[in-house]
């Protein structure tokens, strides 16, 4: 999507979704969705809108269903509002990112905490060696060499 005038078509694609479920559909499946991305592909003939949904599995499944049920409308009125002659086919698919990011944010605060006591337990603990483990020229060898 390097082109400048396909970006500037999901772009607005984007908007005009995201109108119309705020405003046109009143699916009662239809949960609170957030349409984050949309990728054209470079003929135009497809548009992969991607979404989230606030709330449960339940409340996802029923948007989803919701969605493909509501795709010709909103097909309809993006054709109606881009003014193209083919207008691109809709494809719903449910982004995972903000879950995949909880999952990292996790998992980096179970480090921190593992890093943590591993830096409490290594505070008063000492060098198994000597305190200077570099080698130094004795006192004598520096006589000799003189």
């Amino acid at each position: 999507m390097s082109n400048p005038r396909v970006r500037k078509i999901a772009d607005r694609i984007q908007v005009i979704v995201a109108e119309m479920l705020e405003r046109r559909i009143k699916d009662p499946r239809l949960g609170f969705v957030t349409v984050t991305d949309v990728r054209v592909s470079g003929d135009t003939q497809q548009a992969t809108v991607f979404y989230t949904v606030l709330g449960e599995d339940k409340d996802l499944e029923g948007s989803a269903v919701a969605l493909e049920s509501a795709k010709g409308l909103i097909r309809s009125e993006v054709g109606k509002q881009l003014g193209m002659r083919h207008v691109p086919t809709l494809d719903f698919i449910h982004d995972a990112l903000p879950e995949t990011a909880r999952h990292i944010d996790d998992l980096l605060e179970k480090v921190r905490e593992a890093d943590a006591a591993a830096a409490q337990s290594a505070s008063g603990s000492t060098y198994a060696g000597e305190p200077d483990p570099y080698k130094k020229p004795r006192a004598d060898d520096a006589v000799e060499d003189e």
